[in-house]
């Protein structure tokens, strides 16, 4: 990819990443990714905002050949795959110097043995004159590692925000002009990445807030043109009430407990609750994890295996523990075999999160009738306490 011009003397440089399918060996990429650096030429000096992952290193090396110097590198976050060729960097200009929080400084050095000589910690509200080209070098720290920050580019009011809004998608626009297909890429972003840091994300969307934003440069996905859009879209993931929705993650050995997720997943329709099933032997986590962002309550199903859930629900809660969404309610229903106790304490199954534990629906091989009324009871639970949180102008 070539250097594609945002505005006057600011460049998108990079790799776009078709084919990538896994992050962080955790994390499904259905869409691939990009690795997005910025190049930014004032009147007196030049600096990069950031390089790519390593395994992108010949397109970097490509892109600079251009390039005869580069006084400044910043990094933004040292994550390799935003850090991971600022070495390469800082050995082609041998002048340059590397900017990044003081926090990052140590971190770069043990991730990269960058050279600590070389690098200059920047304070919070710092700025740097390029020769008509201003940046002001602002922290967020958790957003989403402890050494983060943006950089604001004044001239052009352009926020190189690195992680914060990004979103994981190939393509080979420059903006985001498809905002739908974005919308959900950076949802999942937000979803998979930055759900667990939602009261810090608060506060630094009140300082990027009070900026005069044209443009919003992340260091994944496109480039927002059009800022408003994102930015209220992160008001309402990080802040907006949960929406009636249920998510109900299950597995199931034997059928039995599909048979009650089943049944429960009707008798919720049937009182017009949202629901999203995701059978855990073959569910993409991803999209698990982006229905917690607007979901008010969680049903788990599952067999008892042992004295606990199946491996994978209990996989699953784990992930809901680490994510911390905004769910107000929480429930198990399932089978056992012998041992019918092994689960019915919820709040030890979530203990990181605030949620009100509603009744448990665990049967003894397959389900009786009993059973499937004790399902009803739940989903007319659920349906009046989702009922009872709405505003009253969504009635």
């Amino acid at each position: 990819m070539n250097a594609r011009k945002i505005v006057e003397g600011v460049y998108l440089i990079g790799a776009v990443d078709w084919d990538r399918r896994l992050f962080d060996a955790l994390i499904p990429l259905p869409d691939g990714t990009s690795y997005n650096a910025y190049l930014i030429r004032g009147s007196e000096k030049t600096a990069l905002i950031d390089s790519t992952d390593p395994t992108m290193a010949e397109t970097l090396r490509a892109q600079l050949e251009s390039i005869p110097t580069v006084d400044y590198v910043i990094a933004n976050h040292a994550e390799q795959d935003h850090s991971g060729l600022i070495p390469y960097v800082l050995e082609r200009y041998p002048a340059a110097r590397l900017l990044c929080t003081p926090k990052c400084k140590g971190m770069l050095i043990d991730f990269l043995e960058v050279p600590a000589d070389r690098v200059s910690p920047v304070a919070d509200g710092a700025t740097l004159d390029l020769g008509g080209k201003t940046f002001e070098f602002i922290h967020t720290p958790w957003v989403h590692w402890p050494e983060t920050m943006c950089t604001y580019l004044r001239e052009d009011r352009i926020l190189f925000s690195c992680d914060f809004f990004g979103a994981h998608l190939a393509t080979t626009d420059l903006f985001a002009c498809d905002e739908a297909r974005v919308y959900e890429a950076a949802k999942r972003y937000y979803a998979e990445i930055m759900m667990p840091f939602r009261k810090v994300i608060t506060r630094n969307l009140e300082r990027v807030g009070r900026l005069s934003i044209s443009y919003i440069a992340p260091s994944h996905g496109p480039v927002y043109d059009k800022p408003a859009f994102i930015l209220r879209a992160y008001q309402d993931w990080v802040n907006g009430e949960p929406k009636n929705v249920v998510v109900v993650p299950y597995v199931s050995m034997h059928n039995s407990t599909l048979e009650l997720v089943r049944h429960l997943v009707g008798a919720l329709a049937e009182r017009s609750v949202t629901v999203h099933q995701f059978d855990l032997a073959v569910a993409d986590i991803g999209r698990l994890a982006v229905t917690l962002v607007d979901a008010t309550t969680l049903v788990l199903g599952t067999p008892v295996v042992h004295a606990g859930p199946h491996p994978a629900a209990a996989y699953a809660l784990q992930l809901v523990n680490v994510l911390h969404p905004k769910l107000k309610y929480a429930s198990v229903i399932g089978s056992y075999g012998w041992n019918g106790h092994a689960i019915e304490n919820v709040g030890k199954l979530l203990p990181s999160l605030k949620v009100e534990a509603l009744s448990v629906v665990m049967c003894r091989g397959l389900p009786r009738p009993r059973d499937y009324a004790a399902l009803d009871d739940l989903a007319a639970t659920i349906a009046a306490k989702h009922l009872a949180a709405r505003p009253a102008s969504l009635i």
